[in-house]
């Protein structure tokens, strides 16, 4: 116990080991759990910050909900951006050249900043109409407007935490993101009741008061990346130099990115379509049962991603020191141990459903519906530990195409036809929708084991 307690601390607090050599499972072990730690705050954060909003009223849930749908694009941005960081840093990083990793970081900082800036200026503009295309009502508009133009006009703040993060992974120092994720949520966590309901003799914003939360924690989680970064207590050393417009290296973040946010928007946008799709042939209760079922889903399953993206980080490192067997090696020992976590969440979810549905509704047909998709979607953890760690090692080899086209077809191919196939057509109800996701998730992970063992992602050039 004392050794596994030794290894947590230092995974913890951070090391600055050749990744590229000695032990493949104490490499694994260092990165995941500083990665797990950093998804079980952002899991945490959802949660938190809907239930603070849902204490003011229901028009401020729906505006949360209405400008998170539209905001995403900020968040495919970010999540492509960061994932092209993260290949293209710990490639270098695996080739022993730390300065051309800082440059990497810079120019992607520098063109982070030039997307946000175009998205935060039309957001903030067009912040009533965003609420009013979207079907929000007046009122709605006139309370929650102020909600949405912060979170767009800051929207910087959102877009260099996720890339930051990315860089600080490629580097190997996953301990630095998730200080940085803690420092940014917890705060948010701690101001959100605050800045909502007031304290004292302050009065509270509203729901405007959550925006206003969730900018000064992210913007303080990213003042202490960028004093990482330029104090030099990274692997990743800024200086201003490396601020001096490279076009080669945007043109390749921008290749790399477009395939991560790909991947975001396509599996973002199947979810939208199976909620239509059950909202428009079953009742709200069976729409609430299965909304409750996936944020359970989401929360338990971000650990697992933080598993995922250590494999994503021992690729790109591996196969910049020339050593494509051992970056290949990593991936399925990685994807060994994920599935056993998975597999251990599957059964507390499968056991404990009816209970953890309950702890949201009274809904009696909400909780039998929400029961059963926690169930049947759990089944496919068996499979999805292996889906998301190979999807993910991909990505950290710099491929990130492959994915996006295994997403497409797993999702708007084979779910999407499949739920409404079995849900509608054939009339086995909203279950239909359910097996139609494990089995999505069946062929994604097939696909990613399959394009894998073929090797093409070892000849990718970042």
């Amino acid at each position: 116990m004392q050794k596994y307690f030794k290894l947590f601390k230092q995974a913890v607090k951070g090391t600055d080991e050749d990744l590229t050599k000695g032990s493949l499972k104490r490499a694994i072990v260092l990165l995941s759990i500083p990665m797990i730690l950093e998804m079980l705050m952002e899991s945490l954060f959802a949660v938190v910050d809907i239930f603070f909003v849902g204490r003011i009223s229901t028009d401020a849930v729906a505006t949360v909900g209405l400008t998170e749908s539209v905001i995403t694009i900020v968040f495919a941005v970010a999540i492509g951006l960061s994932m092209g960081a993260t290949a293209m840093v710990a490639r270098r990083i695996g080739e022993k050249k730390p300065e051309q990793a800082s440059q990497v970081a810079a120019q992607a900082i520098l063109f982070s900043i030039f997307v946000s800036v175009l998205l935060g200026i039309g957001g903030y503009h067009y912040a009533e109409d965003i609420l009013r295309l979207m079907g929000g009502s007046e009122s709605l508009i006139s309370s929650g407007k102020g909600y949405t133009k912060i979170l767009f006009g800051s929207n910087v703040v959102i877009m260099l935490l996720f890339l930051l993060n990315g860089v600080f992974r490629g580097a190997g120092d996953a301990s630095l993101a998730m200080r940085a994720l803690w420092i940014a949520n917890g705060l948010n966590i701690i101001l959100d009741p605050i800045f909502i309901f007031g304290i004292g003799s302050f009065e509270g914003f509203g729901v405007q008061g959550a925006a206003m939360a969730s900018t000064i924690g992210r913007g303080c989680g990213v003042l202490y990346q960028l004093y990482i970064l330029f104090s030099g207590k990274s692997i990743i050393k800024l200086h201003f130099h490396d601020f001096r417009t490279n076009i080669n290296v945007i043109v390749r973040l921008i290749k790399l990115g477009a395939g991560g946010a790909g991947q975001f928007v396509i599996s973002s946008m199947s979810w939208a379509v199976l909620v239509y799709i059950l909202a428009n042939n079953f009742s709200e209760s069976v729409v609430a049962g299965y909304t409750i079922a996936i944020r359970i889903i989401i929360f338990s399953i971000l650990p697992a991603w933080g598993i995922a993206n250590a494999a994503s980080t021992l690729v790109g490192q591996n196969l910049g020191a020339n050593n494509p067997d051992r970056a290949e090696e990593s991936v399925w020992k990685t994807a060994k141990y994920n599935t056993y976590f998975l597999v251990s969440i599957a059964i507390i979810m499968i056991v404990f459903a009816q209970p953890l549905i309950q702890i949201f509704t009274n809904d009696i047909i909400a909780i039998e519906t929400g029961t059963i998709a926690l169930q049947i979607i759990s089944i496919g953890y068996i499979v999805f530990g292996y889906g998301m760690v190979f999807s993910q090692s991909f990505n950290g080899a710099g491929d990130t195409t492959t994915p996006t086209i295994i997403n497409f077809i797993s999702f708007w191919l084979v779910e999407i036809p499949l739920a409404y196939l079995l849900a509608v057509y054939l009339e086995v109800g909203h279950t239909g929708i359910y097996w139609a996701m494990v089995i999505a998730e069946t062929v994604l992970t097939i696909l990613c084991v399959y394009l894998f063992n073929k090797g093409h992602w070892k000849k990718v050039k970042v």
